[in-house]
């Protein structure tokens, strides 16, 4: 079994820019056109979940719970996204994170494929408005991906289309579910963030700045030998 990786696939939000902050803005404007008060414990449980996860997880936190058709779920979410849309409109290149420009040249120099797996409808737009829309083979659709993260269908969407082996992977994400996500594919996962919170990940960062694709590597092929 070959000890170099061939793929790299990458969350978005969190990971190659910080639009979580434009996440709980959103979801909190409709929090409180609800009357749902979404803090930053509640924002916590919505990261690296789709939308319409997401906004059950809201709509639990009420003190009587709504019960809503799929047609006014379906309505509401497009609301949220109406607000994430017009606050990340204004994002530029300069809002990428620090190191990720360079990690993506490096992997893109030692021959590695690259995908995007966001759970995020919007990662086409945010793409294109930080100028990395063609630094990826592959951008996850995620309207069609019928179950969202922690099921590993993301990722093994990506891997398929880059036919690519799932072992032969590696996962980038800053939510549990996100990790937990990798790791259900048979994949390396590669946290940013806390220990304690990130507790599946193979290799660990606090920051994405710190990432590169020497140690990610190494850390990758230490993994492989020991499966």
């Amino acid at each position: 079994m070959s000890t170099f990786p061939q793929a790299v696939i990458f969350d978005l939000d969190g990971v190659l820019t910080d639009t979580a902050e434009f996440h709980y803005l959103a979801w909190k404007q409709l929090g409180a056109e609800l009357g749902i008060e979404v803090d930053k414990a509640l924002n916590e449980q919505l990261k690296g979940v789709s939308r319409l996860q997401s906004l059950e997880r809201i709509l639990a936190a009420a003190p009587v719970p709504p019960v809503l058709t799929a047609e006014e779920m379906e309505h509401l979410a497009a609301q949220k996204n109406a607000h994430y849309t017009a606050l990340i409109a204004s994002i530029t290149p300069n809002d990428i994170l620090p190191g990720i420009a360079a990690l993506l040249q490096e992997l893109r120099a030692a021959g590695l494929k690259l995908a995007v797996g966001s759970a995020s409808r919007n990662a086409p737009f945010v793409l294109e408005r930080l100028e990395l829309d063609s630094a990826f083979d592959y951008v996850v659709d995620a309207g069609r991906i019928q179950r969202g993260k922690p099921d590993p269908e993301t990722f093994t969407n990506a891997a398929d289309h880059l036919k690519v082996p799932y072992e032969s992977c590696i996962g980038v994400e800053d939510a549990a579910a996100g990790v937990e996500a990798i790791k259900r594919a048979g994949m390396f996962a590669v946290g940013i963030g806390s220990a304690q919170t990130l507790r599946q990940a193979d290799y660990l960062v606090t920051a994405a700045e710190l990432l590169s694709a020497e140690h990610i590597m190494a850390a990758y092929s230490r993994w492989i030998d020991k499966a």
